[in-house]
C-alpha cells in the first residue's frame, strides 16, 4: 500500500545566503536615493555657472519625479513580464547615463536630460527590491531585509551631499563630482552582476510562492480598493510627508547659508544629518511597531516632535551651527515615524489589495518630491529663506492629520474586547 507523497518543505535557507541577497539589495536600493540628490546639492553651483533660479532647478527635481512615478507604476508589470534581475542592471545603467549626461551638460537642455534619465533608472526600484526580496529570502528573516532596504535609502540620502559638494569643494568643478557619480553606479553595476546569481528572481527557496501563491481573498474588481477612504489618506501622508523632505534636501542647505552665512560646505551637511538622524530613527522605530497598538499616536508625536524643531530653525534664533544640528535632529522624528507608517498602512489594506495599495501610496512620494521642489525653489528665490523651514513644519503637520485619520479608520475596523460579565 503507498502513501500519498506530499511536495517536500524548502529546505532551511543559511544566514549567509539571505544576507547576501540583503545586503545587494540594500546597496542597490541607496543607490536609488543618492540619484534622487545627484543634482540638488549642485544648485549653488549651477546657478554661479549658467545664472538658473531655483524655481528652474526645482523644475529638474520635478521632471525626475514625474517619470520615477509614471514608470513605478509601469514598471512592475515589466518586473512581472521579464523578471527583476535585467530591469535592475537596465536601472543602474540609467543612473550611470544620467551622471555622465550631467557631468557634459551645456545647458539646461542638458541638465533637464540627466534628471529624466536618473528618474527612469528610479522608477523600477520598489517593484525590483521587494520583489527579490520577497522571493529570495526567507520569510522569518525577511523583516529584516525590509529594514535593511529602508535604512539604505536613507543612507544613500546621506551620502550624496557629502559626496558631490565635497568632490566639487575639492575639485572646483561640479561636473568631476557628476562624473565621478556615473562611475558609482557603473561600480554598483559591476557588483551586482557579479552576484547576479543572489538576485535571480526566478529561482530560490521561496519563488514556488510566486507560482502556487495564494487565491484572491474576494471576488471583486482589481481596482475595487480605490473606493476606500483609507487608500487616499494614506496617500495624502505620503504626498504631505514628502514635501517636507523635498523641501530639506533640495533647499535647506542655501537657506541656511543665506540665513547664517556659513559656507556651502558646511550646510550640505544638514542634509545627511537630516538622514542619518531619520536612519537611527527607523532602527529604534522598528522596535516601537510591536508594542503600540494606536500607531497614528507614535506617528502624531514624532512628525509633531520634527515639525517644531524646523519651526525653531525657522525663526533666525539659533547660531549657524546649532540650525545645522536641530536641523538635523529634526530627522530623528521622521525615522522613528517610519516602520508605524508602514505598518498602519498595511493595517489599513483590505484583504489580497496589500500590494496594490502600497502601489498607490508610494506614488504619493513621487508626486510630494514633484510639486514640492518648484513651490520651495520659488520662495528662496523671493527671499523666503525660513518658509523653507515653516513650509516643511506645515507639511508634516498636515501628513499628521492624515496619519490620525486612517489610524481612527483602523480601529473603527478592529474587533473590540467582549465586556466581561459583572
Amino acid at each position: 500500500m503507498t502513501t500519498p507523497s506530499h511536495p517536500p518543505a524548502p529546505a532551511a535557507v543559511p544566514l549567509r545566503q539571505d544576507a547576501r541577497t540583503i545586503g545587494l539589495i540594500g546597496l542597490a536600493h541607496g543607490s536609488s536615493h543618492f540619484f534622487h540628490m545627484l543634482l540638488p546639492p549642485l544648485f549653488p553651483w549651477l546657478i554661479a555657472e549658467f545664472g538658473f533660479n531655483y524655481s528652474q532647478l526645482g523644475l529638474l527635481v520635478s521632471v525626475f519625479f514625474v517619470i520615477s512615478g509614471v514608470g513605478q507604476a509601469m514598471s512592475g508589470f515589466l518586473v512581472d513580464r521579464v523578471g527583476a534581475r535585467p530591469v535592475l542592471f537596465f536601472a543602474l545603467s540609467s543612473f550611470s547615463a544620467a551622471g555622465l549626461v550631467a557631468g557634459t551638460a551645456q545647458g539646461y537642455t542638458g541638465l533637464v536630460l540627466a534628471a529624466a534619465l536618473a528618474g527612469l533608472g528610479n522608477a523600477p526600484f520598489h517593484p525590483v527590491d521587494f520583489t527579490i526580496l520577497n522571493k529570495r529570502v526567507s520569510p522569518q528573516r525577511l523583516g529584516h531585509g525590509f529594514s535593511v532596504h529602508g535604512i539604505s535609502g536613507n543612507l544613500g540620502w546621506a551620502m550624496a551631499p557629502v559626496f558631490m559638494a565635497g568632490i566639487t569643494t575639492a575639485t572646483g568643478s561640479w561636473r568631476t563630482a557628476c562624473l565621478c557619480g556615473a562611475a558609482l553606479a557603473l561600480g554598483m553595476l559591476a557588483v551586482m552582476v557579479a552576484n547576479r546569481d543572489a538576485l535571480d528572481d526566478r529561482q530560490g527557496a521561496w519563488a514556488h510562492q510566486a507560482k502556487g501563491g495564494g487565491s484572491a481573498v474576494a471576488d471583486e474588481h482589481p481596482m475595487a480598493f480605490l473606493k476606500l477612504p483609507s487608500v487616499w489618506l494614506c496617500f495624502s501622508f505620503f504626498f504631505w510627508s514628502t514635501c517636507a523632505l523635498s523641501a530639506i534636501q533640495s533647499f535647506a542647505s542655501p537657506a541656511l547659508q543665506t540665513m547664517h552665512g556659513l559656507p556651502l560646505s558646511v550646510t550640505a551637511m544638514v542634509v545627511t544629518g537630516y538622514m542619518l538622524c531619520g536612519a537611527a530613527g527607523m532602527v529604534v522605530g522598528g522596535f516601537l511597531v510591536g508594542r503600540v497598538v494606536r500607531l497614528e499616536k507614535v506617528i502624531s508625536v514624532c512628525l509633531l516632535a520634527s515639525a517644531a524643531l524646523l519651526v525653531l530653525v525657522g525663526t533666525g534664533w539659533l547660531s549657524g551651527m546649532a540650525a545645522v544640528a536641530v536641523a538635523s535632529v529634526a530627522g530623528l522624528g521622521t525615522g522613528l515615524a517610519g516602520p508605524s507608517r508602514d505598518m498602519l498602512i498595511k493595517r489599513a489594506s483590505p484583504p489580497g489589495a496589500t500590494g496594490r495599495v502600497y502601489g498607490t501610496v508610494y506614488s504619493g512620494l513621487d508626486l510630494g518630491f514633484c510639486l514640492a521642489a518648484p513651490v520651495f525653489g520659488a520662495m528662496l528665490d523671493r527671499g523666503m529663506t525660513s518658509g523653507i523651514f515653516y513650509g516643511s513644519a506645515l507639511t508634516l503637520a498636515l501628513s499628521v492629520v492624515s496619519a490620525a485619520l486612517v489610524g481612527v479608520g483602523v480601529a473603527a475596523r478592529s474587533p473590540r474586547p467582549a465586556a466581561v460579565a459583572a
